[in-house]
């Protein structure tokens, strides 16, 4: 059993959970939910960066201590992952003791092990609060940040801790040639390679008049106590979740796979390797970059006004048809927009005209032909293409390609539906003659939709489970293991006809 450890990033606790971050868990959860049923030994990390500037604005601006209104905001997120079914394991507060802690000692423990890495520094430049980072000139348009172009900048003088960055361009260059898929997709992997050929800047590690944070654990030259820089404390999550620095040995670390947003790759693919470098620490094996979610073309920001209410969207057709209409219409290696009208033309062509028919179907004949129990299942030639469907979706799956592997899926559930139309088992039912016939045709249908139920468990673990249950399958649909689903064999099951899957009559849309 392979150990398999992932993890999302943490979200910033001044607002709302929005369509962007229910993107990127339920993303995540599939891959975990996935890599569980492949048999690995899984442990699934989400959470909450907790400090910084942006937070203790938001703060002061409700009349919250900055720890009354991080309480809260954590407790409407988690709220909302239960709701949409996120499978994680540990949910990290960057509040939390130990969490600060590990901060410190993985600080202290790149002066221990890189003395030179940190070093003070007088600095001024532009600052955006919404990312909590400096910007560059390229970052910069107009006077305001690229990606908050409703924030005003702000001009920082002051004097800090510094990391050398610089000093790891090379080191950084040799990883990603050694470990091609250590940054995917390749748009995001060729991106930080030409920022790392362009060269990098030293960045700061501490901040001056921010008191919401992690100390950082070394005063400067003058006596002064400063605040960890936000990244400097947010990126160490994944590291500190895993018990460090006292977990001897650390469990879970490294992770096998960090998922994030396009926009915060570069904190991600160069400053965080470089701190584990600088300790002395292995390095995550990959890092998956995916896309925006936008709104009418326009990327979801708070800031910016452009948003959708997430329980309104659940609300319509329910937890699993959102993430399913979420994985299959956004594709996960790029930007994808989100409309009203597209969730319910797949909503009505996909799973209840598609799956849930088929469902409805089977179950049905299987009931009124054959007593409710599925014929003895024989080898045809669907073996062929069912096989060719799952390898298809084990390939996608594999390389986190997760509206890929729908489409094999729903590829599987045409040619079933097409099946249906072409035996006509209605027609089969009426001759006795064709009894081995019709018993051929129901069972090659129950294994269908066995099979089906087993490839969705990551996307729609409840209908998957829902389907698995009506047609009679042993135990949880999310116990079997996937690269067995061409083993999948109904013989004998007794189906039992349950409530329909996918109602067309649910919410309307705002």
């Amino acid at each position: 059993m392979a150990e398999y450890y992932l993890t999302t990033a943490i979200d910033y606790a001044n607002g709302d959970p929005h369509l962007g971050h229910a993107f990127e868990k339920i993303g995540a959860d599939v891959i975990a939910r996935y890599h569980r049923m492949l048999g690995d030994d899984v442990w699934f990390l989400i959470g909450m960066d907790e400090h910084g500037q942006k937070v203790a604005q938001t703060a002061a601006d409700r009349g919250l201590t900055p720890q009354a209104l991080v309480d809260e905001v954590a407790e409407t997120f988690q709220t909302m992952w239960r709701r949409l079914g996120i499978s994680n394991d540990q949910f990290m507060r960057t509040t939390a003791p130990a969490h600060k802690s590990g901060v410190q000692a993985l600080i202290e423990m790149i002066f221990e092990k890189s003395p030179d890495d940190f070093y003070e520094k007088s600095y001024e430049g532009y600052y955006c609060v919404g990312c909590e980072a400096f910007k560059q000139e390229n970052e910069v348009v107009d006077g305001r940040c690229v990606l908050h172009p409703t924030r005003v900048l702000e001009w920082v003088e002051e004097r800090n801790w510094f990391f050398r960055l610089s000093a790891y361009r090379d080191f950084l260059l040799g990883h990603f040639d050694a470990h091609p898929g250590f940054l995917e997709p390749s748009s995001r992997h060729n991106e930080i390679l030409s920022l790392l050929h362009q060269g990098l800047d030293d960045v700061s590690a501490s901040r001056a008049r921010i008191a919401w944070g992690v100390p950082f654990p070394r005063p400067t030259s003058d006596g002064e106590v400063q605040t960890t820089y936000v990244w400097f404390d947010a990126l160490p999550n994944y590291l500190t979740a895993t018990g460090f620095p006292n977990a001897e040995p650390r469990q879970h670390w490294p992770a096998q796979l960090h998922v994030i947003g396009k926009d915060i790759t570069r904190f991600h693919a160069v400053i965080w390797p470089a701190m584990l470098k600088a300790a002395g620490l292995e390095l995550p094996s990959e890092i998956w970059a995916h896309g925006f979610v936008n709104l009418g073309g326009e990327r979801f920001s708070k800031s910016a006004g452009v948003k959708l209410e997430l329980g309104e969207a659940i609300d319509r057709f329910g937890a699993d048809a959102f993430r399913y209409f979420l994985m299959r219409e956004i594709p996960f290696d790029a930007d994808g927009n989100f409309s009203w009208e597209r969730f319910e033309e797949r909503y009505t062509s996909d799973l209840a005209n598609g799956y849930g028919n088929l469902a409805s179907r089977t179950i049905a004949m299987i009931e009124k032909y054959r007593d409710g129990v599925v014929p003895k299942l024989e080898r045809n030639a669907s073996y062929d293409s069912d096989n060719q469907d799952i390898a298809s979706y084990l390939e996608a799956m594999n390389d986190h390609l997760l509206h890929k592997a729908l489409d094999a899926v729903f590829r599987n559930v045409d040619s079933a539906n097409e099946y249906v139309t072409l035996q006509a088992p209605w027609k089969l039912a009426k001759d006795p003659a064709s009894a081995a016939a019709l018993d051929e045709t129901l069972s090659t249908l129950a294994r269908k939709l066995a099979i089906q139920s087993v490839l969705l468990a990551p996307f729609m673990p409840g209908k998957a489970q829902s389907v698995w249950e009506q047609l009679g399958g042993p135990g949880r649909v999310s116990d079997q293991r996937l690269p067995e689903a061409h083993n999948v064999n109904p013989s004998n099951w007794r189906v039992t006809k349950g409530a329909p899957l996918f109602p067309r009559e649910l919410s309307p849309a705002p």
